[in-house]
C-alpha cells in the first residue's frame, strides 16, 4: 500500500517565499523598527500590519490553497 503525501504549497513556492523567509522578514522588520527608533508605539505600528501579513502567509494562505484544489493539478 503507498501512503498518499499531504499536498504542500510550499512545494511551488520559492525560497524567498517559504515559511522561514517570511518569518524572518517579519521578525527582522519589527526588531528593526526597535533597534532604529526604540519607541514601543512606533514598534507596535509596525508589528501590528506585519504580525497580520505573516499570520495569513504562514497560516491561512497555505490552508486556503489545499482546500481550493487547485494544488491538485500540479500533483505528480
Amino acid at each position: 500500500m503507498t501512503e498518499q503525501k499531504p499536498i504542500s504549497p510550499w512545494n511551488y513556492k520559492p525560497w524567498w517565499c517559504q515559511p522561514w523567509s517570511i518569518v524572518l522578514t517579519g521578525i527582522t522588520l519589527i526588531g528593526g523598527s526597535w533597534l532604529l527608533f526604540k519607541t514601543i508605539w512606533l514598534t507596535v505600528l509596525v508589528s501590528i500590519p506585519v504580525v497580520t501579513w505573516m499570520g495569513f502567509f504562514v497560516l491561512f494562505w497555505p490552508q486556503l490553497m489545499i482546500r481550493s484544489g487547485i494544488l491538485e493539478s500540479y500533483k505528480e
